[in-house]
């Protein structure tokens, strides 16, 4: 069955950008090609995608800087293809506000398969209150706002609601399956380690001493746990 959803893929490695774009439109989605960061900004508006699929590595403007441009104007999906598997690319991909990523050489079924987790399940669906209140920890849910002792704290997309997920259940320990299931709208394949980035990534965010953490704990084994009594100092 066709579809009209858009795809802009931003690839300059042209025989996989080729054979990439025509596996999408065989699956019924359209798609843009753009092999030049800097040519993206401007392409983004004319498409106007349902998703983006980016490569880390690009002439001109790199992926992370682009994904930061598109994050300032959209909250489309972001996925970031990249070479790397290490936890580095993980990091700033997140901070910098990509939804998901995917580790080259890219699996078609795979690829797909994220594509469609992507479209399907946005990270604001999870929000079912206005506001939470922890302490000096304020997170507002509409405004997609977070401050903590009365200052503004900066968050992309995915951490804002991994960040509004564990709060949401403040005091419980929280499996992986379940966070994948809520954010990523699939099963955790037991490999994964995006969630394990971004709770690392929010400590650093907070304060949060890795080493001994008070805010953010990972229960081995079980889950994460995200302690609602340790946000009054």
């Amino acid at each position: 069955m066709l579809n009209s959803q858009k795809i802009l893929l931003v690839e300059d490695d042209l025989s996989l950008a080729d054979w990439v774009k025509e596996y999408l439109e065989e699956q019924g989605f359209h798609v843009k090609h753009v092999a030049r960061g800097d040519e993206v900004a401007d392409e983004f508006i004319r498409y106007a995608p349902d998703v983006v699929l980016l490569d880390i590595m690009l002439p001109a403007l790199s992926g992370i800087e682009v994904c930061r441009l598109l994050r300032q104007q959209s909250n489309v999906p972001i996925i970031m293809l990249t070479a790397r598997a290490d936890e580095f690319d993980e990091v700033i991909g997140f901070e910098a506000g990509a939804n998901d990523y995917v580790i080259k050489p890219v699996r078609p079924r795979a690829l797909l398969a994220r594509i469609h987790s992507a479209l399907k399940h946005q990270p604001t669906e999870v929000k079912d209150v206005s506001a939470i209140k922890l302490g000096k920890l304020h997170i507002n849910g509409e405004a997609n706002r977070v401050t903590y002792k009365g200052e503004e704290v900066e968050l992309s997309t995915s951490l804002f609601a991994f960040l509004w997920y564990l709060a949401s259940h403040a005091g419980e320990v929280v499996d992986r399956d379940s966070v994948f299931k809520t954010l990523k709208g699939r099963e955790y394949d037991g490999q994964d380690r995006r969630f394990d980035v971004m709770l690392s990534t929010l400590r650093k965010i907070f304060n949060d001493d890795p080493q001994s953490p008070k805010k953010f704990k990972t229960v081995w084994g079980k889950g994460y746990l995200f302690v609602a009594d340790a946000w009054n100092d």
